[in-house]
Parts: C-alpha cells; sequence; structure tokens
C-alpha cells in the first residue's frame, strides 16, 4: 500500500500492476458531471485530426497518387468518430480500446504518407491525443501499448526521413517526438496513480478506506463474478477507554498493529479497510459458514496480537440468489457488530 513504507522500486512495480477499474472511473466521472465533458474533449481531438488530414490534402506538400485514398478514408474515419463521440453514449471498455487503437492507426498513416516527411515526422505528436486518454481511462500496460506503437512509428518515420533530412536534424526530431509520446505521459500517469492511491488510502495504517474499498471491490458485486461476498465489519472494543487513559498516539499505535494483524490473518484473496475511527472492514469472497469461522480466527488474533482491546464482528454476506448490494451489506453488517458488542464483545454475529 502507498500509505506504508515503502521503497521508489515497490511502488513502481505497485503501480505497473494496479489495474484501473474502468467501470468505477466512468461511473464516478458520471457523478461528478465530468463524463460529458470528456466526451467533448475526445470529440475536440478528433475534430482536430480532422482538420489536420483536409489540410494534408489540400496542401502543395500533401500526399500524392493513391496515398491520397488513404488521407481520404482517415477523413471520413475520423468524421465519424466525431460523431460517434459527440452523440453516442460513453462506450464500454473494449469498444473504449478498439477505439483508440484505431486513433492511432490513423495518426499514424496520415503522417506516413505525408510527402513532406518533416511535417509528417512532427504530425506523430498527435499520437499525445490517444495516449493521454489511455493514461486516464486504462492504465500503465495499455499506455505501454501504446508507447511501443509510438516509437514503431517513430522508427518507421525517422528511417524515411534519412533520405530527405541530414542526420541532426533527424535526431533532434526524434529525440523531441520520443520524448512527447514515450516518456511524458507515463511520468504523469504515475504522479497522477499515486494522488490518486494516496486519496483512497487511510495515512495512518496503510489501508485502503472507504473510498478505496469502494474503487477496488465494486466489480465484485456484478453477477457471476464470485457465487459468495461475505463482510465483516469489525470494531474495537475498550478503545475509547484506550485514548482517555493513555492518550491519542496510544490509540493510533493500537490501530496500526490492528491494521497489521488483520493484514497477516486475513482470508485469501481479502480486501482489508479502515472505514473510520476504530472500525475497519474486511471482504472477502467466502460462504456464510466459513466467513463466520474465519471472523472468529480474527477475532482470536486481535485478542492475542493487540492488547488490551478486542474486536466485536458483525459478518453479512450476499450470494447470487440475493441481494448483491454494497451499501445494503455493509448495513447488515454493521447492524450484526452492534449486537456483538451487546453481547458483550470479542464475539461474532452472524446478520440474518
Amino acid at each position: 500500500m502507498i500509505g506504508q513504507e515503502t521503497t521508489g522500486w515497490q511502488t513502481v512495480t505497485a503501480w505497473w500492476r494496479d489495474r484501473l477499474d474502468y467501470r468505477w472511473l466512468t461511473r464516478t466521472l458520471d457523478a461528478r458531471g465530468a463524463l460529458a465533458v470528456m466526451k467533448g474533449g475526445v470529440a475536440v481531438g478528433g475534430a482536430a485530426l480532422l482538420v489536420f488530414s483536409a489540410l494534408n490534402l489540400e496542401s502543395a506538400d500533401g500526399p500524392v497518387g493513391a496515398w491520397r485514398l488513404v488521407t481520404m478514408f482517415n477523413i471520413a474515419a475520423t468524421l465519424t468518430w466525431v460523431f460517434y463521440w459527440s452523440l453516442a453514449p460513453w462506450p464500454g471498455e473494449r469498444t473504449s480500446l478498439i477505439l483508440m487503437a484505431f486513433a492511432d492507426v490513423m495518426i499514424t498513416g496520415v503522417c506516413l504518407v505525408e510527402s513532406n516527411r518533416l511535417f509528417g515526422a512532427f504530425g506523430l505528436l498527435q499520437l499525445v491525443i490517444p495516449g493521454s486518454y489511455l493514461a486516464i481511462f486504462h492504465g500503465p500496460r495499455v499506455l505501454a501499448v501504446h508507447g511501443m506503437w509510438s516509437v514503431l512509428s517513430i522508427l518507421i518515420l525517422t528511417w524515411l526521413m534519412m533520405r530527405d533530412a541530414d542526420s541532426a536534424t533527424t535526431v533532434s526530431i526524434v529525440l523531441t517526438m520520443a520524448s512527447v509520446a514515450v516518456l511524458v505521459l507515463p511520468a504523469l500517469h504515475f504522479c497522477y496513480w499515486v494522488l490518486r492511491m494516496d486519496a483512497l488510502t487511510d495515512p495512518l495504517t496503510g489501508l485502503l478506506n472507504r473510498r478505496g474499498l469502494d474503487y477496488y471491490v465494486s466489480s465484485w458485486f456484478e453477477p457471476g463474478t464470485h457465487d459468495s461476498i461475505a463482510l465483516m465489519t469489525i470494531d474495537l472494543d475498550r478503545f475509547k477507554q484506550v485514548n482517555d487513559m493513555y492518550g491519542h498516539r496510544a490509540g493510533d499505535r493500537v490501530l496500526a498493529r490492528t491494521a497489521a494483524c488483520l493484514l497477516e490473518a486475513r482470508p485469501q484473496a481479502a480486501v482489508v479497510t479502515r472505514s473510520g475511527g476504530e472500525e475497519f472492514v474486511v471482504l472477502a469472497p467466502l460462504t456464510a459458514r466459513v466467513a463466520v469461522s474465519e471472523a472468529e480466527r480474527l477475532c482470536q488474533a486481535i485478542e492475542s496480537a493487540v492488547e488490551p482491546v478486542t474486536a466485536s464482528i458483525g459478518v453479512a454476506v450476499a450470494s447470487d440468489s440475493t441481494s448483491r448490494d454494497a451499501e445494503q451489506l455493509l448495513r447488515s453488517s454493521d447492524s450484526a457488530m452492534y449486537q456483538a458488542k451487546q453481547l458483550g464483545g470479542n464475539t461474532v454475529v452472524l446478520a440474518t
């Protein structure tokens, strides 16, 4: 987790392995009214490419012979692109990838048929437009594929330029394009990812916060993803007494030890979060019987490792035959946790 002490290499590795949740991101942007703005931006980017292609077609240094047909096809395709992003609903993840791959091919195609190689080479900077989109919506691995396509396009244009320009000019252009199309976007995405992870992480324990839980497990609740999902709400008993007797620094140490204990003892494939105060949430793909057994094990682990507190745990389970609503599951487990408190704490209650 970003909130824990990590080396630079561990952070880069976590960035590379993190899979951006496309559906969560689009839902969040839509809820903030930003998705319509993003759609307009993509349409404007397509319009810019449309103008670029049209100017190439009419330019004295533009494509000649059969290459003009390629440019005309690109103009028609780009016009379709502009109408699609202006009028159609936001695309699904797979359609989004196909559209951006198509944009990469169109940009490279227009630049390759340009008879003025120098102008065509600088036109490759337009690859930054789909690259920026991919950095926002599809993460580092897809961005790396886009980067390889950009490098391939640059190398082809470089080879064509060698016959028309001196080597110093060619090297200068190649370095300029490579730094913008290949290096700048991953660096910006990495910074964006670190800030996003910081917003999704609890700074004290290094666990995900409530928003981070929603980000990483929202896809779990779609039909067919997991047969059964168990949510455990964990509240520490006598935590207020620790704060009152020993101070908030001691309370912070108890919370940090609890987080470490939960991470070490959590069930396989479980996600652990701190939802606020002395309350934690563990989500795992478990049946009710197994979930209760695992919750009892967590209860014992906290009692042994995090003196002087114990834990009250409420467990709620959703299956394919019941409601798969995350908020309802949270409310049910929270209610069961309060029942465990009323029974004296250090126990587990399964929500009915």
